[in-house]
């Protein structure tokens, strides 16, 4: 299995130092200074890593990174100084057995009081109801997802048009990503007809979860034959990340 800009100028000399900040990219979590945390622990995909930082990094949005260990070490209060929480692609069952039972109910309270959550295929699945020994985050009042069709077809990895409330249908990469049914309002759907991308609220939080991966890079695409340049597919994956960071409800059906 397989998000802001700094502040407007008071005088002309702060946009200088404002670029320079932002060109710094990635920081140390115990910066706290970044309005985006982006999870780049146990069982994430570091492909995936790069390509959510590549999209971050390509629309000027300052964030910092944060490891398992890093992120079990912080209390619900240091979470919840961040305005989102990414957790990208990767193995969710090893995602969560790399977190404290503790650290799930940190972020499931700092969501609750108003951290954003951006779930990205296994952060879509973690973002669900699962046994305890699973970590689960629980974001979704019990709600608990299951594997999009194609894989039980036997298909691991697919371009897949996903229809998009309110504009054009995409080709996006999926690889062995949920489908969203039961919770939140519908933004994106799959081919047989179940939700892709869902958003809605928990708590005072604002959450968005995605089964496919717009931020997929082109060279992910060997193989496949999309309709979709990698550039557009790229760009939705921008309006996701500043719609979780800015509280934008996206049309939905």
């Amino acid at each position: 299995m397989t998000a802001s800009v700094c502040r407007a100028f008071v005088f002309g000399w702060l946009v200088l130092i404002s670029s320079a900040f932002i060109a710094c990219g990635a920081r140390d979590v115990k910066g706290g200074t970044s309005n985006i945390l982006l999870f780049n622990g146990t069982g994430t995909s570091p492909n995936d890593v790069a390509a959510v930082e590549a999209i971050l990094k390509g629309n000027l949005l300052d964030y910092a990174t944060v490891n398992s260990s890093e992120l079990n070490a912080m209390g619900e209060s240091q979470i919840r100084a961040y305005r989102l929480l990414i957790v990208p692609g990767g193995n969710f069952v090893d995602i969560g057995h790399g977190l404290t039972s503790g650290t799930a109910a940190n972020i499931r309270g700092a969501v609750q009081n108003g951290l954003n959550y951006l779930g990205i295929c296994a952060g879509a699945f973690l973002a669900g109801s699962f046994p305890e020994r699973y970590n689960g985050l629980n974001l979704t009042s019990g709600v608990q997802f299951g594997f999009y069709s194609a894989e039980g077809q036997g298909i691991r990895k697919a371009a897949v048009a996903i229809a998009v409330a309110g504009g054009p249908t995409l080709d996006h990469y999926w690889e062995d990503g949920p489908q969203l049914t039961g919770w939140g309002e519908v933004v994106g759907r799959y081919p047989d007809g179940t939700p892709a991308i869902v958003e809605g609220t928990s708590g005072h939080g604002w959450v968005i979860l995605t089964g496919i991966h717009p931020e997929a890079p082109e060279s992910w695409r060997h193989g496949m034959t999309f309709a979709t340049p990698a550039s557009e597919d790229n760009a939705y994956a921008a309006t996701l990340i500043r719609a979780a960071l800015d509280r934008i409800s996206l049309s939905h059906y």
